[in-house]
């Protein structure tokens, strides 16, 4: 991507920036119809034309005008075609100026109110899509705002925004938008989105005043009431007037400001503007019905409230404040009345915060981009599968140290009571029962739970090699190296994704993984048959001269077959104790892990050891994945 456009599509003014993919470059604010902040009004003409800007409040020919639609989106689906046809006209003006080609590698990013869902945010991208935008994507305008602060040379706030939590305020025209940003990242806030209060208020108000003490006020009225389009031209001025007054009240106490609109209708009128301290007062101060019989003071410390009852995490330690009414030093001291513990601040442009910022998260997100595909990339190599092939002998090691002394306790010696109780008729009957016990235990969740220390311990080491290999990939991309850190989120730290190791085999593999296990165990316990359990101390312990004459009637090896098929009476097998087994068994752990170890360098199940790694690099891969989509670049 060679290009990123901004676009702030205000419901007052609007204003276009483009930035080049270049990390060392600035947005540029473009004109459009001469002008860097452009009234968000259009004309058509008699030939159909589309006239935009602040000419297209008073051309003669015009056959059609509108202006401040923006704020009519959500309640009023006609107010679509105008956005289209102001948007249309902004683009022309684009391509005539030559400040963009058609066809060029670029995007255009355009703001929305915090609040709007992504049904909303879509229906609005597809407007600019059907007009002949370049590819276009809708983000908030609150996040724009603050990547504008982040990245501003004059502010340098960028590590106090990373590392604090930032209520954002853009006060436009026609609303107020909030948004708590925390870490970087925009968090919900109930509040969020439009509360209907805007600077548009006090213009009305202003503009009210004026025509109080105007000597064309009586047919003014008349005229704006037939003329939409004149009343809210004659708001314009009256924004840039108070903007200009409230920019620097201190001087403005021993000079005058005044500004004179010349209004053509069916004949010349002439309305003057005025600000001073009284009016100040009153546009601030004074309840109007517009607001529901409260103040603009009011209404704004409400909102403010409201932020702070449903922000739920810390409160803002910094709050950034755009759009022209943020210059009302008076409005500062509302948000440190409800925020005493924040900071104030505000750009020495605010008025174009949002359009810079928003070809800024064009850049930001073409980086991220190139991570993710870098990323992808690593996945796409066989470095996962090496890192987990070379070390996929430490699992079976870790997996027998878990496993056997459970299955000895809680499979084998159950078999074996159930022998000595009667249950099972002869010994040769025990392969059977141990086979089956153990696998059914192999599905318990308590089996899986054994393996989630031994696994997460293997998989530390593992995730230390993946990320000499993540770590440069978010270093080359401003990347913290922690977003690809499987060491912390094994760690349990606290971001939102964590590899399950409960889950790393699903039952399936991890039976293969321990069917080796299994015939061992039932080798080494029952030396094939069963005998071997209790072989050795046989003799001594059951009717010694029934084993005694058997040897001497059949032979050693005859005699153990005959006792493996002879059905033992209850109570000469009552006569070896619990005990014996147990302590039998506890003999037999280490021999039983020895000889697994030896066993499993002589006879590796190359197949199952190929589909483990096979599995366990899908499951790291597709952690890696899920940890990149949520990844956001920081800010600064």
């Amino acid at each position: 991507m060679e290009r990123f456009f901004g676009f702030d599509l205000g419901d007052a003014e609007s204003a276009v920036t483009r930035l080049k993919n270049d990390s060392s470059a600035v947005p540029e604010v473009l004109s459009v119809r001469d002008a860097k902040s452009f009234i968000t009004a259009y004309a058509r003409l008699v030939n159909q034309d589309i006239l935009i800007g602040e000419s297209a409040c008073y051309s003669a020919e015009a056959i059609e005008r509108k202006i401040r639609f923006k704020s009519r989106f959500l309640v009023d689906r006609d107010c679509e075609r105008d956005i289209k046809s102001f948007a249309a006209g902004v683009l022309g003006e684009l391509i005539r100026n030559g400040d963009y080609i058609q066809g060029e590698d670029c995007s255009m990013y355009i703001g929305c109110p915090a609040g709007w869902d992504a049904q909303t945010r879509e229906r609005y991208r597809y407007i600019f899509e059907q007009i002949g935008y370049p590819p276009v994507k809708i983000i908030s305008e609150s996040r724009a705002a603050l990547v504008s602060a982040c990245q501003s040379k004059h502010l340098q706030v960028g590590y106090d925004i990373l590392s604090h939590p930032v209520l954002v305020v853009d006060i436009g025209s026609s609303t107020t938008d909030f948004a708590y940003i925390s870490g970087g990242k925009e968090a919900p806030l109930h509040t969020a989105g439009e509360v209907f209060l805007g600077g548009g208020i006090m213009d009305e108000l202003l503009l009210d005043c004026s025509l109080e003490t105007s000597k064309d006020g009586k047919r003014l009225r008349e005229v704006f009431a037939e003329s939409p389009s004149w009343r809210s031209y004659c708001e314009f001025a009256a924004r840039r007037l108070k903007e200009k007054y409230f920019s620097d009240e201190g001087y403005w106490k021993d000079n005058p400001c005044v500004k004179t609109v010349q209004v053509y209708y069916d004949k010349p009128l002439k309305l003057v503007l005025k600000m001073d301290a009284s009016v100040a007062d009153r546009i601030l101060h004074k309840k109007t019905d517009r607001l529901g019989g409260k103040s603009f003071k009011e209404v704004f410390i409400e909102s403010l409230q409201e932020t702070r009852r449903h922000i739920n995490g810390d409160m803002p330690d910094l709050i950034f404040m755009t759009g022209g009414v943020s210059k009302l030093a008076e409005i500062r001291d509302w948000c440190r009345e409800v925020y005493p513990e924040a900071v104030i601040i505000t750009e020495i442009q605010p008025e174009f915060s949002v359009a810079k910022g928003l070809a800024l998260s064009g850049r930001i997100d073409e980086e991220l981009r190139l991570f993710r595909k870098e990323l992808q990339d690593l996945i796409d190599s066989s470095v996962i599968e090496r890192i987990v092939s070379e070390n996929v002998d430490g699992l079976y090691m870790r997996a027998v140290d878990s496993m056997t002394g459970p299955i000895l306790k809680k499979v084998m010696l159950p078999v074996i009571h159930r022998w000595r109780d009667g249950k099972i008729k002869r010994l040769s009957d025990i392969d059977g029962e141990l086979q089956k016990d153990i696998e059914a235990f192999l599905h318990t969740d308590e089996a899986k739970q054994l393996l989630v220390e031994p696994v997460q311990q293997w998989l530390r080491p593992v995730a230390y090699e993946v990320e000499e290999h993540t770590v440069p990939i978010c270093v080359n991309h401003n990347v913290p190296y922690k977003a690809l850190s499987l060491s912390s989120y094994l760690a349990l730290s606290d971001i939102d994704i964590h590899l399950d190791t409960k889950n790393v085999f699903n039952v399936e593999e991890m039976t293969l993984l321990i069917d080796t296990i299994v015939a061992l165990i039932i080798g080494l316990l029952c030396g094939g048959s069963g005998v071997a359990l209790i072989a050795e101390g046989f003799v001594g312990i059951i009717a010694g001269f029934v084993i005694t004459a058997l040897v001497l009637i059949l032979g050693k090896n005859r005699m153990q077959k005959a006792i493996m098929d002879l059905d033992i009476p209850r109570p000469i097998r009552k006569l070896v104790p619990k005990s014996y087994f147990e302590d039998h068994l506890d003999q037999l752990k280490d021999e039983i892990r020895a000889s697994f170890y030896e066993s499993f360098e002589k006879e590796k199940n190359e197949e199952i050891s190929e589909r483990l790694v096979r599995e366990i690099s899908d499951q790291i891969e597709e952690c890696l994945t899920n940890m990149a989509r949520v990844v956001e670049i920081p800010l600064g």
